[in-house]
């Protein structure tokens, strides 16, 4: 079996009764709330801060708040005291990790939504105690937990508490994972074969475990295709980093406008050279803010649910696409 990237698929238009592509709905449901968008800016530091957090949640749109130089159980209590929509944090796997966890959970009157235990190969024995230790004091606290990059990975983090599993190992364009360790999986045939594991409900009538597909996002067409692969949302970094808002570094390099995105393993956010993972790259700054961004991927995923033929994403599930 040839196993296939985003480029290498192009989607097959259907018959549509839509009368305007603005009447399509792009929301999708996440646990017991419903959201604008099925992306997520990725949680790195050049991509996602405290402000833009705070502004997405306000606004209905799904985060994940990255984990680097913070303190979880500092950033859970700013988020309560200013009654955000949705707390939606990430942690690590170190016995510090855990203490964050037990601080919150002294608190009854925290709330922390979701949790994203983010390391590089979730498939481990540390992620494992980890899942354990935040359904032990934090039980309220949905789960996700990556990155992973198999069926047999996506089941077992499922079979520890996971809720949503986080999909996609050395696919983004500032990790070097594939290069230096050889190990990578293609995303479009990634997302599909671990899309396609069923083991208890989240939220709707389906029994797979939904997938947050990251990685590999060039383009806003990739996200249709992440979704017809079987993802529940998709993660992207590079196109947010490149926002005039986002807090990724600006430079001028031969007179035009760049901002510094690095990946989560690079030596640029680890601060040592240990197993660096990750790389700086310069992406040119796009024209559009967060809000302007999102309200275009909005617009072009809508135009992808009328060429599916449908009216919402879910359409996207019965796609059929061809090699290229």
């Amino acid at each position: 079996m040839k196993h296939l990237k985003y480029s290498d698929i192009s989607l097959v238009p259907n018959y549509s009764e839509c009368h305007s592509r603005s009447d399509c709905s792009t929301s999708v449901d996440i646990g017991d709330k419903k959201y604008k968008l099925p992306i997520i800016p990725a949680n790195m530091k050049s991509v996602m801060d405290m402000r833009l957090a705070k502004w997405m949640s306000q606004n209905d749109y799904f985060y994940i708040m990255h984990r680097f130089d913070r303190k979880l159980s500092d950033d859970v209590g700013l988020a309560n005291s200013e009654d955000w929509k949705t707390i939606s944090f990430s942690t690590g796997v170190k016995m510090s990790d855990k203490i964050e966890v037990m601080n919150i959970s002294k608190n009854p009157a925290l709330r922390l939504d979701f949790l994203t235990i983010d390391i590089a190969h979730g498939h481990c024995e540390r992620m494992r105690i980890a899942i354990e230790c935040v359904k032990k004091y934090l039980p309220d606290t949905k789960i996700i937990a990556g990155n992973v990059a198999t069926p047999e990975a996506v089941k077992t983090l499922s079979d520890w508490g996971a809720d949503i599993v986080k999909v996609g190992i050395g696919q983004g364009s500032p990790c070097t994972t594939k290069d230096k360790t050889g190990f990578t999986m293609p995303m479009f045939t990634c997302v599909k074969q671990c899309s396609q594991v069923f083991a208890g409900s989240f939220g709707d009538e389906s029994s797979a475990v939904p997938i947050i597909a990251d990685g590999g996002i060039k383009c806003n067409g990739d996200i249709a295709k992440a979704i017809v692969a079987g993802a529940k949302l998709v993660m992207a970094g590079g196109m947010f980093a490149s926002c005039t808002d986002s807090p990724a570094i600006p430079t001028t390099i031969n007179g035009v406008q760049h901002k510094a995105y690095f990946g989560s393993a690079s030596a640029e956010n680890k601060g040592h050279t240990n197993h660096v993972e990750g790389k700086l790259n310069h992406v040119a700054t796009s024209t559009m803010s967060y809000e302007e961004k999102l309200f275009e991927i909005q617009q072009d995923l809508q135009s992808s649910i009328s060429y599916g033929g449908g009216q919402d994403l879910n359409v996207l599930k019965d796609v059929r696409y061809i090699e290229v």
